[in-house]
Order: C-alpha cells, then structure tokens, then sequence
C-alpha cells in the first residue's frame, strides 16, 4: 500500500492544524500511554489517519460534525472500506466526547488497544 507524496505533504500540513479535540486528545497518547506508540495525522495511500498504532493496524478516527455532511459520510465509508481492505481496523469516537473528557476517552483507547 504505497502512500503518495500528495498524503505525506498533507499529513505534515495537517500536524500543524490540528482540530482542538485533536490536539487534546495528541497531549495525552503522545506520552505512550500503556507503552502503545501512537502516530498523529499518519499517511495510508491517500489517506490520512487521525492516529494509528502501527503495531496493531489501527486506525483511531475522531469524528465531527462535518462528517455527517454533504458528501462526507459516503467518502468515509470509501475510506473505511479501503483501510479494512489493507487490515487496518478503525475506531470512531466523537469529537464532542473528547471535549466533554479527553482523560476517559484515552484511557478508552488505551483499554481497546491493550485488550487486542
């Protein structure tokens, strides 16, 4: 599964405008919580994951409202078909469940990550 370069360059562009629920979820998975190394806005093909964990094929997608928009909802069924076609899994967690408790949400992650 290649990655074009196209997905390295927004991948670097996009560490750089991270969404808040993002950015506060990153401030807690980037100490490797449960010794899981995780990867913030890591590129797949042409895609590019929230977070990964490369060790256990998983992608960790934080979801907004805009995913419920316009044509978003079938392009991330696209999407999540081609990752579970290459073997990588996909958690989908609400952007507002971050912002409500980030702490829970990660401890969340770590839980799942650790039970697979």
């Amino acid at each position: 599964m290649p990655t074009s370069n196209h997905a390295y360059k927004n991948a670097k562009r996009l560490r750089r405008k991270m969404s808040l629920p993002e950015v506060l979820l990153w401030q807690i998975l980037r100490k490797q919580p449960g010794c899981i190394k995780f990867r913030r806005q890591h590129p797949i093909g042409r895609y590019v994951l929230d977070f990964y964990v490369s060790e256990l094929k998983l992608a960790i997608e934080i979801d907004g409202i805009a995913h419920d928009m316009g044509d978003r909802p079938a392009r991330d069924k696209e999407r999540g078909q081609w990752l579970e076609a290459q073997g990588i899994g996909i958690v989908r967690i609400l952007a507002q469940d971050v912002l409500a408790d980030p702490n829970a949400v990660a401890d969340s992650i770590v839980r799942f990550c650790t039970e697979r």
